[in-house]
C-alpha cells in the first residue's frame, strides 16, 4: 500500500499499540495506532527501518503540537 491508498479514508480510532502489534514489530516502547474505516492500521516509526515506535505531531494555526506520546 502507498499513501494514495489512504486518500479518502476516515480515522475511526486513535489508540496505543497493543501488545500483539508491538510484538509483531519487535518494539518495546509504547506507540500510537491510527485505525481507519477500511481496517487499515497506520503507526509512526522512529526511523525508515522500523526500529521502534515514533512520535506523532500536528501543526495548526502556526503552532506545532506533540500528540503522542503526550507530555
Amino acid at each position: 500500500m502507498n499513501a494514495t491508498g489512504l486518500e479518502g479514508r476516515k480515522i475511526v480510532k486513535v489508540r496505543k499499540l497493543t501488545a500483539a502489534e508491538k510484538k509483531r514489530e519487535s518494539w518495546y516502547g509504547d506507540g500510537v495506532a491510527i485505525d481507519l474505516d477500511d481496517g487499515t492500521v497506520i503507526y509512526p516509526s522512529s526511523d525508515e527501518e522500523g526500529n521502534g515506535p515514533g512520535a506523532l505531531f500536528s501543526f495548526k494555526e502556526g503552532k506545532t503540537y506533540r500528540i503522542f506520546p503526550a507530555k
